[in-house]
């Protein structure tokens, strides 16, 4: 029986086994020279899994592959034949790579050799990879001595069909005797062919590891795929910029009626909306992909650091190439974020601005209301001191009246009376006795 072991460690956290194995989810790829590689990348987009795998069950030997081997992101496929077939998928893109033996006819020593017939899968199960294609290259990489650095890139330059290239020495010393020399030399044109595919050619020095092959190809594999990603970001800057043109024209005029005082609230307010929407639109449309171009940026940076690079005379590096050509579409993508960015601060800041000069107005228009109020409560006051004092008046003269009705009743019973020089007589009593009730009242009231 199997001893129990006692716990030595506090319990797990839920997430502590999934990010252990995170940096296994990706094996490294050990490739034996010569090889080919046909490598395609293609944008997942509304693309699923039931789909990647349904394609990759149309490989020979591959209809029994459940739905569990693509749940790690990463599938790598022995196929008969001595080749692999293996799979990547990532947030964006998903990658297909086929390792196969390089033909003996596509040596170096060969003139633009035609690689399509001795692919291992056929052409019609490449067309239907679900996605967008993104990138696809033909990696072909094989071992040579490379001390004589011109003399392999003129014999490079033949296999990718003579012109312009790009090329350099990748690593640093290999061993005694080749100091300063790298390990391998990589040429390419980056130039589309009528097939779809880009060419890239690595030259080995001989006795070259199975693993230093596989990282090789993963580096510039990633390389071109990232820089391609990065790129996208371009042609949405450059339609923003007209949009982006009309928002700031907008927002001036709006600012410069702000200060002249010749629109009313109402009008700048909406004019403001305006913008506003359209400078929101634009974010959420845009503001992922600048990221992304960012971000795709810093991965095509690091991985030319890890190719170590060394110029060949007469030739551009991939590095050089990538400075130069893709610095300033980098530029004006971070350039145009900016902008957007910046024309949300300024329609922010103009609305305060608004929102201020509608406050002032609002407060000038209830002090005014204020001093109306005011000179209506003081012309109601007066009134209804006239009023107290024709009501006192009026109170007197009917008590008055009564009593002299009552004095004149009193007189013609008999008793001595003059109804009139007594009702006379109590006029003054009769207005002191009113003029304190409503005092009293008054009093009462505000009490």
């Amino acid at each position: 029986m199997t001893p129990t072991l006692a716990p030595v460690l506090p319990t797990d956290d839920a997430l502590r086994h999934q990010l252990h194995n995170e940096v296994h989810a990706r094996p490294q790829a050990h490739i034996r020279l010569p090889a080919l590689v046909v490598y395609v990348a293609v944008l997942n987009e509304d693309v699923s899994r039931e789909q990647e795998l349904a394609q990759l069950r149309l490989l020979p030997g591959q209809q029994d592959l459940a739905l569990e081997a693509l749940q790690g992101n990463f599938l790598r496929l022995h196929m008969e034949g001595g080749f692999t077939v293996k799979w990547e998928r990532h947030s964006e893109f998903t990658r297909y790579s086929i390792v196969q033996p390089l033909p003996a006819e596509a040596g170096l020593d060969a003139e633009r050799p035609h690689l399509a017939p001795a692919l291992q899968v056929e052409p019609a199960w490449l067309a239907g990879i679900p996605g967008r294609t993104v990138a696809a290259v033909k990696l072909a990489m094989l071992e040579h001595e490379i001390d004589a650095p011109a003399e392999v890139l003129a014999r490079a330059q033949r296999w990718l069909g003579g012109g312009d290239v790009l090329a350099s020495q990748m690593g640093g010393r290999t061993g005694a005797g080749r100091a300063g020399m790298g390990h391998s030399m990589v040429v390419t044109d980056l130039q589309l062919r009528p097939c779809g595919f880009e060419r890239m050619l690595v030259v080995f020095a001989p006795g070259t590891t199975e693993t230093r092959a596989g990282r090789i190809s993963q580096r510039l594999l990633e390389l071109e795929t990232y820089r391609l990603m990065a790129l996208r970001g371009l042609p949405a800057a450059k339609a923003l910029a007209p949009v982006l043109g009309e928002a700031e024209a907008a927002l001036v005029q709006v600012t410069d009626q702000l200060v002249v005082k010749q629109s009313s609230e109402q009008d700048l307010l909406d004019a403001l909306i305006a913008i506003a929407a359209k400078v929101e639109r634009a974010t959420a449309q845009n503001a992922y992909r600048f990221s992304a171009t960012q971000a795709y940026h810093g991965l095509v940076q690091q991985r030319i650091a890890e190719l170590r690079e060394r110029p060949i005379p007469g030739t551009q590096t991939l590095g050089e190439f990538m400075q130069r050509r893709l610095s300033p579409a980098i530029a004006t993508v971070a350039a145009t974020a900016q902008r957007l960015a910046s024309l949300s601060a300024r329609t922010e800041r103009a609305s305060a601005l608004l929102r201020t000069r509608v406050d002032i107005a609002r407060e000038t228009q209830n002090q005014q209301l204020l001093a109306k109020l005011t000179r209506g409560q003081e012309l109601q006051l007066k009134l209804q001191t006239t009023v107290e004092g024709l009501s006192i008046a009026a109170i007197s003269y009917y008590v008055i009246s009564l009593l002299l009705y009552g004095g004149k009743a009193l007189k013609s019973l008999g008793l001595p009376l003059n109804p009139e020089l007594l009702a006379g007589a109590l006029i003054p009593l009769v207005l002191w006795a009113v003029w304190r009730a409503t005092r009293k009242l008054h009093a009462k009231l505000h009490h």
